[in-house]
């Protein structure tokens, strides 16, 4: 009996159905889009945790995002666009949560061919936090959310980055966050923005994708979903699913007894597993497309690095100083 049938009559999954290896993932491809200097992913040993010091019920939580506020004149932003650095955002933005902001993801590398990017409720889940708060699951939204830029330079998002959105989250007076990324990098930079304000007495929870580059940061707390990039809230057009995932990361906020607790969402995206194979995925490309994307990425790389450069400007003009850029490889 070969050892595929053998699997099959014991029920087991196909072997490629686990959680995708993002940043290996991510390596080959931009090797196969000719860039030789692979990005050296954030790791720690060490993971901060703040324990919520009161129930949840009676605390203050804030959301962090990294999608962006749509602009007009920026290109496409919506449904099925293509990944557009024009949209992009370099700064920490702040909007009221009593509103119903217009936020996209059309500026980062989520999954584009199994996801649809219609139902923003998947990746901000604001609507579903506030029904937490009708229900008493909640004891108070912040007045602010908050968005975190997608550096590649995990420098500037340390040093900069952190640093101000903590500030705002104090001046809130809020007791925990929950963090929401999108793309790989995304996820990378709510890993250090979780660490920095659990260090500073915030509790925190990710919702996230992208497990491998979660856990190899090292955060307090995560809420694993085994779906496509842009989908970490719950499934599009599900009220259900988003309800049920926001509701697990509640509970793992609440009760994880200590740092690196990964809590894995029950919930599948879909019966074929197939999508896993897809994402930046060089041997599922033709060389004609791997053209293509090669020409795409190298213009959509100078596009952000003038924002990048032009953005940091604005800062030494306005008396900040941001700090110096380094793991260009994926802008």
């Amino acid at each position: 009996m070969s050892a595929s049938s053998d699997q099959q009559d014991l029920g087991f999954a196909p072997m490629f159905d686990q959680p995708i290896a993002y940043m290996q993932r991510t390596r080959e491809w931009y090797l196969a889009l000719g860039y030789d200097n692979p990005y050296t992913w954030a790791h720690y040993t060490d993971v901060p945790f703040h324990a919520l010091g009161k129930p949840l019920s009676a605390a203050t939580v804030t959301l962090i995002t990294t999608a962006a506020p749509y602009q007009e004149g920026k290109g496409p932003q919506g449904p099925g666009a293509p990944y557009n650095a024009a949209a992009k955002f370099y700064e920490v933005y702040s909007l009221p949560t009593g509103c119903d902001p217009d936020l996209r993801i059309s500026h980062v590398a989520i999954d584009r061919k199994h996801t649809s990017m219609e139902d923003s409720r998947t990746w901000f889940p604001l609507a579903a936090l506030r029904e937490s708060l009708q229900e008493g699951r909640v004891g108070r939204l912040a007045a602010r959310f908050h968005g975190a830029p997608t550096n590649r330079s995990q420098r500037h998002t340390l040093a900069v980055d952190c640093a101000e959105i903590l500030r705002r989250c104090l001046e809130d007076r809020v007791d925990a966050a929950i963090l929401v990324p999108n793309c790989p990098v995304c996820h990378q930079t709510v890993s250090l923005l979780a660490r920095h304000l659990e260090a500073h007495g915030i509790a925190t929870v990710i919702m996230g994708c992208a497990k491998d580059v979660v856990e190899y940061c090292g955060v307090p707390r995560f809420l694993f979903s085994d779906f496509p990039l842009g989908n970490g809230a719950g499934r599009p057009h599900d009220s259900e699913s988003q309800r049920r995932t926001l509701a697990l990361a509640l509970q793992v906020l609440e009760s994880a007894p200590g740092p690196r607790a990964t809590v894995q969402n029950p919930q599948r995206w879909c019966d074929d597993p197939d999508w896993k194979l897809d994402y930046c995925n060089a041997a599922r490309v033709s060389p004609a497309e791997l053209q293509v994307l090669r020409e795409e990425a190298e213009s959509a790389r100078r596009l952000a690095r003038g924002m990048r450069e032009a953005s940091q400007a604005s800062g030494r003009a306005a008396g900040l100083d941001p700090a110096a850029p380094q793991n260009k490889t994926l802008g």
